[in-house]
This record gives C-alpha cells, sequence and structure tokens, in this order.
C-alpha cells in the first residue's frame, strides 16, 4: 500500500514537473513571438540602418508616421512608447518648430531624480510640479517636465549645421503637461512622451545613444 502511494505520488511530481516546462516553453515562445513582431516594424528602415543598430549596445527609433518610440538593445525592441512630434511637420530649419529627421545621438541628459511632473524651463527646474491634463486639450503652453534627453544631429546638411542644427534648435525628447495629446503630433518640434515613460526610458538609456527619428 505504501508503496502504491508513493509511486503515485511521484507520478504527480513529475507530471506537475512536465506542466509546468510546457507553460515556461509556452512563455518563452510568446515573449520571443512579441518581440519578433514588434522588429517587423523596423523593416521598412534603411539596410544600412538596420545592420547599424544590430551591433549597437542600445539605440532608439522613433517613427513619426506611428508616433512610437522604440527602445533597442542589440537590434531588438525591448521597449515601446508612444509619442508626440511637432503639430507643424518635419523639418529641420530654425524657427520652424518642426521635428528632424534623421540620426541623432543623446548630447545631455537633464533632470535625474526630479520629482513626477517637475517643470523645467531652461532646463533648469522651476521648483513647480505641472498640472498634468489628461484630457486631449491644447492649451498652447509647451510645458516641459521630468526629464530631458537633448538631441544632436549627427547628419551634416540635414540636422547639424548653421540654421539647421537639432542641439541648437533645442530638440529634446522630453515629458510634457498636456498628456492627453500623446499619439497625435502637438509639439513645438521635440519629441513629447508621458511622463512616467520618460522617466523610465531616461533611466534606461545611456549618454551619446544613438536616436533615429524617422518617417515611415
Amino acid at each position: 500500500m505504501l508503496h502504491k502511494l508513493f509511486k503515485l505520488n511521484y507520478l504527480e511530481q513529475i507530471l506537475k514537473i512536465k506542466s509546468l516546462l510546457f507553460l515556461y516553453i509556452v512563455l518563452i515562445s510568446c515573449s520571443n513571438s512579441t518581440l519578433s513582431d514588434k522588429n517587423k516594424i523596423l523593416l521598412n528602415m534603411n539596410d544600412d540602418i538596420l545592420l547599424e543598430i544590430k551591433d549597437l549596445e542600445e539605440s532608439i527609433i522613433v517613427n513619426i508616421s506611428t508616433q512610437k518610440l522604440f527602445y533597442l538593445k542589440k537590434g531588438t525592441v525591448y521597449k515601446e512608447y508612444t509619442i508626440s512630434s511637432s503639430k507643424y511637420g518635419i523639418g529641420s530649419k530654425e524657427n520652424s518648430y518642426k521635428t528632424p529627421l534623421g540620426k541623432h545621438k543623446i548630447s545631455e541628459k537633464i533632470g535625474n531624480n526630479l520629482p513626477y511632473g517637475a517643470v523645467l524651463k531652461g532646463r533648469k527646474w522651476t521648483g513647480s510640479i505641472a498640472n498634468i491634463i489628461t484630457d486631449s486639450i491644447d492649451t498652447d503652453l509647451d510645458i516641459v517636465t521630468s526629464r530631458i534627453l537633448w538631441l544632436e544631429g549627427l547628419e551634416a546638411g540635414l540636422n547639424r549645421g548653421p540654421g539647421i542644427g537639432s542641439k541648437e534648435r533645442f530638440i529634446y525628447i522630453h515629458g510634457t503637461a498636456e498628456e492627453g495629446l500623446i499619439g497625435k503630433p502637438a509639439s513645438d518640434g521635440c519629441i513629447r512622451m508621458y511622463n512616467a515613460d520618460v522617466i523610465d526610458l531616461f533611466d534606461k538609456v545611456s549618454l551619446d545613444t544613438n536616436v533615429w527619428i524617422l518617417n515611415k
């Protein structure tokens, strides 16, 4: 009798282990499938960009047409965020208030450890906290909040040089008080993000990380 009970318990344990192993395999497969599906988004990129990002420790792709930002490691999408680019369209001309295209890098990270919604003016915390608007309301105030990733253009004649330089135009990835407008063009040239998202990205990404802003 004891022998049969022991054998039964042993078989039950084996079945449990097999079930857990099967569940683990399914979860891993789903995870890999998700990453693969996200990476399909990048197939519309130029081959030279695809070849470059696959060996980079980290990189960022901003897709204007879909209003999405992708954080990648070694060419694999690790995080996807919804953003808001310029309501004036794409372009690099000074005082155009447009979002520039092309290759950039993160030249400065500003706002480390500032509170959620902290209002920055001239890249300095004013000491105030923004009233975050979650309704789809355009206040005509391009308030910079929480964190700043200051972009520097790397392509001469496109986003680098007199009258078109992204850094000189103060093009940032930053938080916004107008979260209700995220997901559609609404900024004055920068890339806006939800405050929680820009803090998350800020903590992940390193200085000098390459950022491609595309419209595909």
